[in-house]
């Protein structure tokens, strides 16, 4: 059978790069879709579309294509734009490419939407599609009205909203945390309790490849996540394992921890580490997806590689 051909949005990013080198190697070829020239590796072809929020050429971009995978957008970590950002690039933008490929004949749109989405940055209870989204920030509301704006179409779809993505080149919260434990001194983490899901880029390549190969109309989001949530100690302790070191973990009470963030202009940047993001995967399990890295494994991994790399 004839390999089939993805339209890939978004490969110069951190998990859309990770997609174009992984895909052909799943039994898939794949066209970028590119604002502007650019080189992209052997075996893969490309197609300019220019600005995702007003998108051109996109006849000629879909031309043969079966699925489409939209990874780009603008990210959340871009703090200070305007909801209309957001809303401009993630919202219409989305559904204008979801548009072009619903009458280029594509048959499915595969949509990396955000766990942020569902929920704010941290969350009481465990995370499920089944519960009613409550996104907290103009990110978060982009994605999830994209998803609508999905819904509302007749295009084959499946949204997958992600949770904090780990792997080689991360960057933001996970890359403050890896440098972190890449320090020779004790941390004072090793008294907080709140657990989050992690995902690693592995995973979540397998997630995409799962949704891909589905038969039949999907038409729903997914939850990705690694399926075992860790403590922000247990992350430390997996990275130093990779570099071969011990924790190095002192319990300092988190109350102390979030006294300090308070005072220094980081009670958000706490928050985020300290607090609870359990999100469950089950759905997209009983869905087939299979996921090949653990977390502890996944993250010693990544200390090992960037430690080679010079990270």
């Amino acid at each position: 059978m004839t390999q089939p051909l993805i339209a890939l949005t978004g490969a110069t990013g951190f998990i859309g790069h990770h997609l174009l080198r992984e895909l052909p190697g799943r039994g898939y070829r794949v066209r970028v879709l590119l604002r502007r020239p650019s080189e992209v590796p052997p075996g893969a072809t490309s197609a300019v579309i220019g600005d995702i929020a007003s998108p051109h050429n996109m006849a000629a971009a879909l031309r043969d294509v079966d699925m489409v995978i939209h990874s780009a957008g603008l990210a959340h970590a871009m703090s200070g734009r305007p909801e209309d950002d957001y809303r401009a690039i993630n919202t219409q933008g989305t559904l204008a490419l979801a548009r072009a490929a619903e009458r280029a004949g594509v048959r499915r749109f595969v949509f990396l939407s955000s766990i942020r989405a569902q929920s704010g940055p941290a969350a009481d209870s465990i995370l499920t599609e089944d519960g009613e989204p409550r996104p907290t920030d103009a990110y978060g509301r982009s994605k999830l009205e994209a998803e609508q704006g999905l819904a509302s179409s007749s295009l084959d779809w499946a949204a997958l909203r992600p949770v904090l993505v780990y792997g080689p080149g991360v960057k933001g919260n996970m890359a403050q945390l890896l440098g972190l434990a890449q320090k020779p001194w004790p941390l004072p983490l090793g008294g907080l309790k709140g657990r989050r899901s992690l995902l690693s880029l592995d995973n979540l390549v397998a997630a995409v490849d799962t949704v891909l190969r589905a038969d039949g109309p999907i038409r729903r989001p997914f939850i990705v996540a690694d399926p075992e949530p860790v403590t922000v100690p247990e992350m430390i302790a997996a990275l130093r394992r990779g570099l071969g070191r011990e924790p190095g973990l002192v319990p300092v009470p988190a109350f102390v921890l979030k006294t300090a963030a308070t005072l220094t202009g980081k009670a958000e940047a706490y928050e985020r580490i300290a607090g609870s993001l359990v999100a469950s995967p089950d759905a997209l399990r009983r869905f087939g997806w299979q996921p090949p890295v653990a977390t502890p494994e996944g993250l010693a991994a990544l200390a090992r590689e960037s430690a080679a790399a010079g990270a």
